[in-house]
């Protein structure tokens, strides 16, 4: 099986925090990671304004930045190094609701994945 050439795939960014909604975006870019279709990498590094991560974050590859809801928590992190990510996914757009005590399963929501994998092929 031939490997994938990282330094090519966009770059893929998740909210990852307590709700379902956010604890799906991180399912997607997980999946979206393990795919080969774009590179994960930290946001909460970039954030925490991690070096290694920030200049990751600054090597000028497309961006995609998935958030759970309007909080938009992940973007935000890039905004605080005046970073704008190229695609810009809110999952609660696609009209899931926002719950604490809930999750939702990546294999039943996978309309939604093949949605952000075209954005994502578009770039």
């Amino acid at each position: 099986m031939e490997k994938t050439n990282k330094k090519a795939l966009p770059l893929i960014y998740s909210c990852s925090g307590c709700s379902n909604v956010a604890q799906l975006a991180n399912a997607i870019a997980v999946k979206a990671n393990t795919d080969s279709i774009a590179e994960m990498s930290c946001i909460a590094g970039v954030g925490g304004k991690v070096k290694s991560l920030v200049k990751k974050a600054q090597s000028n590859k497309s961006i995609i930045v998935i958030d759970g809801c309007v909080l938009q928590c992940a973007k935000e992190c890039l905004k605080g190094i005046n970073i704008e990510p190229t695609e810009h996914v809110i999952l609660t757009d696609y009209d899931f609701k926002k719950k604490y005590d809930s999750l939702l399963n990546l294999e039943d929501e996978m309309t939604v994945f093949n949605d952000i994998v075209e954005k994502i092929k578009n770039l």
